[in-house]
């Protein structure tokens, strides 16, 4: 489309507005100017190159050309004989009856535009009773395919709204033929298919975050690590007692009392300390006191701790009886 032959034109159009910050027209998509804030509906839109600056709300124009939709309404949701159900727009202010029949346009840009509401049958009247007491279709007979596509979407969003489960039509539409043959019944058990799936992904959400903190916390405690062993290794011989010396304010701050260190090589030290009346033997990082060997079953989970925070786990350990020391 080469737009330039609209450069300097301007023109009245009464266009649908759907929301966001674009409205369309039928050969092309029209900016609104910025900051522009309006309520969706039909306007009449002053056009000038590709930006349509709005005016006054009126009524629709230039929907009998249309594709033609028809279905029954549940809600702002239009059912169709295929059981797929999508938004309409624009229905009129005074709510529809549940499951009335309902004609809508096709917009250029994909939406469902309201027209009108088409005439009932007693197909509708027979599917709202079955509905009001909680029956299901099953036996009901004059019953169309997007009537009966509707009655399970309605039976599906009562079940919703009881549950506190919420549901999408898209989510519902290919299990509405079985909820209006079962009943709700058959609603229950797709939201609770839905709930335990939406569960199950933020469960696995949680664990992927967790394994990235905890990855995150190993790279920033490894270099925690080598900066610390390169200021060991700077002050050389010292670098034992000043391990030994953070050890201590470690252990004391955690309510432990320092027994005796001394250096094993590659970083390491080991660290005999008295708790809660017991003795235990640690080794930990020089650098960090990240705890390499807790002394403990902690079941291969000793470098989550530090010697700060060892005695608390300990604790724990001797309060719920499942202490089980590994090094004497």
């Amino acid at each position: 489309m080469d737009y330039r032959k609209f450069l300097g034109k301007e023109e009245v159009l009464v266009l649908p507005y759907f929301g966001g910050t674009t409205v369309d027209a039928p050969s092309r998509r029209l900016r609104l100017p910025q900051g522009a804030t309006l309520e969706p509906g039909w306007r009449r839109f002053r056009v000038a190159g590709r930006v349509a600056t709005p005016g006054e709300a009126t009524e629709p124009e230039g929907l009998d050309g249309l594709p033609a939709v028809r279905g029954h309404l549940v809600g702002v949701r239009l059912v169709q004989g295929g059981a797929s159900a999508e938004q309409v727009f624009f229905t009129p202010e005074e709510e529809p009856p549940l499951l009335a029949p309902c004609r809508a346009r096709r917009w250029h840009s994909g939406e469902l535009c309201f027209q009108a509401l088409d005439f009932e049958g007693e197909a509708e009247e027979s599917a709202r009773r079955s509905l009001e007491e909680g029956r299901s279709l099953q036996g009901v007979k004059g019953i169309s395919a997007s009537l009966r596509a509707a009655f399970g979407m309605a039976v599906l969003e009562a079940a919703s709204r009881e549950l506190g489960i919420p549901v999408s039509g898209r989510e519902g539409e290919a299990h509405t033929l079985a909820i209006a043959e079962r009943g709700r019944d058959a609603a229950v058990e797709l939201l609770g298919r839905l709930d335990a799936e939406r569960r199950e992904h933020e469960r696995a959400l949680a664990e992927r975050r967790r394994r990235a903190d905890m990855r995150l916390a190993a790279a920033q405690a490894e270099d925690e690590r080598a900066r610390r062993a390169e200021a060991l290794r700077r002050v050389g011989p010292r670098a034992g007692h000043l391990a030994a010396q953070r050890a201590e304010e470690a252990l004391d701050a955690a309510g432990a009392r320092l027994l005796a260190s001394r250096t094993l090589g590659e970083g390491r030290m080991e660290v005999t300390f008295s708790f809660m009346n017991e003795r235990f033997i640690s080794v930990a990082d020089m650098a960090t006191l990240q705890v390499l060997d807790a002394g403990i079953c902690l079941s291969g989970s000793d470098r989550e701790v530090t010697l700060e925070s060892l005695p608390s786990v300990i604790r724990e350990a001797i309060e719920t009886r499942r202490l089980n020391i590994t090094r004497r």
